[in-house]
């Protein structure tokens, strides 16, 4: 009877239309809104309708909106109030009419679990370079981009959020010099039909690397550094942008007893080689604030998502021990203030391995690298010292990080996956007891 009632109150909508649409996808959801983002195809007129799964007769309408070509017709519509721990159905009406979707499309908001109860059960999906290729405008050659079946292996399993590692996009020499060109190049890879059922199917966020900030191993110097994080912003639903003292592509939230934080590694970025200047990734003002909060935070893991491998000590290429100064005051401070759980999710480098640093103290420092989704695979040219044997892939695939347990005794368990959705390895990283301050 519910599935009938939501169909009924579907099509009461003036009439069905086919998709007319990119995406639509969530952004992370809070206890009491989420974000909603798609793209029309053309100009619009769009608005959400949402409803409790098992309540359909209170469907809600946001106000509508008028896509703009200048933003590319992408729109962000912030959904609420909403009930903490309750699962939403929503549709999009395009022109008064509701778009037909392949699959229901649905939303959780999440729990209020504190006080109350264990943390519930969740899991994140993650990867990052994912080269979608245009003829067009690649390189002369075999294509870059390949196996484009991972974002439905991804989809398959499910997962409560995608968290999205950076070099998410691919800029190219046409793209970077003009908004123009970021506009296209976003909305070529958001337009990607095989990427359709992720962007319905789960919630997502993202941090950027340089394929997504301008041109290759970019930095600081980047003349069109604000265009490109505007455009950003406008193609990804994070819940905030810029940190208090900080700007930049940079933003923090909790999913249930998880705390994530966004961090830019591109901004105020001074490259390793430099001879004049400090080398540095984050810069004095995003680490202050960095390890502010994680000293603040009472979350049983604390995820740090950066573009740049962090603890691998080989000091090549991009890696952070190239700049050896805040490399060390990273460490140090972490070290120093007795911050527990922190793990680095990072991309990049076009293979996959986890790495550990263990403290003196016998705290673990985790760097799960997960590279890459689609684009070409390289093999690492230095030895990382740090890495867990076993933990080595040189294919495309992706990762999930799952969260269970008993409050206090939580287990994160990490696994990597070939473009199929086959298991290649496992792992589990026990919470750690927070340190008296």
């Amino acid at each position: 009877m519910r599935c009938l009632l939501s169909f009924l109150l579907v099509i009461s909508a003036p009439t069905f239309a086919q998709v007319q649409v990119n995406g639509p996808m969530t952004g992370p959801p809070d206890l009491m809104e989420t974000a909603i983002w798609l793209q029309c195809t053309g100009p619009c007129e769009a608005a959400i309708m949402y409803w409790p799964e098992n309540a359909p007769d209170l469907q809600v309408s946001t106000t509508a909106q008028t896509s703009d070509a200048s933003q590319a017709h992408a729109m962000t519509f912030h959904v609420g109030p909403l009930t903490p721990g309750t699962t939403y159905q929503y549709a999009v009406k395009i022109d008064g009419a509701v778009q037909a979707m392949p699959e229901p499309l649905r939303f959780r908001t999440q729990p209020i679990w504190k006080h109350r109860t264990d943390p519930p059960p969740f899991t994140f999906a993650l990867g990052s370079c994912a080269y979608i290729n245009e003829p067009a405008y690649d390189r002369p050659g075999k294509p870059y981009g390949d196996s484009l079946v991972i974002f439905n292996s991804i989809a398959d399993k499910e997962p409560d959020l995608m968290i999205w590692l950076g070099d998410n996009i691919y800029l190219r020499e046409p793209d970077w010099g003009s908004r123009t060109g970021f506009l296209h190049r976003y909305t070529h890879t958001r337009a990607t039909p095989e990427m359709q059922r992720l962007l319905r199917g789960t919630a997502h966020c993202a941090i950027w690397d340089d394929h997504d900030f301008g041109p290759n191993d970019g930095d600081g110097s980047f003349i069109g550094s604000a265009m490109s994080r505007e455009i950003f912003e406008l193609f990804w639903p994070n819940p905030t942008s810029g940190a208090p003292g900080v700007e930049g592509a940079i933003t923090s939230f909790s999913y249930n007893d998880v705390d994530l934080f966004l961090m830019d590694d591109r901004t105020y970025r001074v490259p390793g080689d430099a001879k004049t200047s400090e080398p540095q990734l984050l810069g004095k003002q995003q680490l202050d604030w960095l390890i502010n909060a994680l000293r603040y935070s009472d979350a049983s893991f604390k995820l740090v998502a950066v573009g740049t491998q962090v603890l691998n000590p080989g000091a090549v290429f991009e890696n952070y021990s190239t700049m050896t100064k805040e490399y060390a005051e990273l460490l140090r401070r972490i070290d120093e203030e007795g911050i527990t759980g922190v793990v680095f999710l990072t991309g990049d480098r076009h293979f996959t391995e986890m790495s550990l640093l263990r403290l003196a103290d016998g705290r673990k420092i985790h760097d799960f690298t997960c590279s890459p989704l689609t684009s070409g695979t390289y093999a690492p040219v230095e030895e990382n010292t740090l890495r867990i044997p076993g933990t080595y892939v040189k294919r495309r695939n992706f990762g999930t990080l799952s969260f269970a347990g008993a409050k206090g005794a939580r287990t994160m368990t990490v696994r990597v996956f070939d473009n199929e959705g086959n298991q290649l390895w496992e792992r589990d990283v026990q919470q750690e007891k927070p340190k008296k301050k």
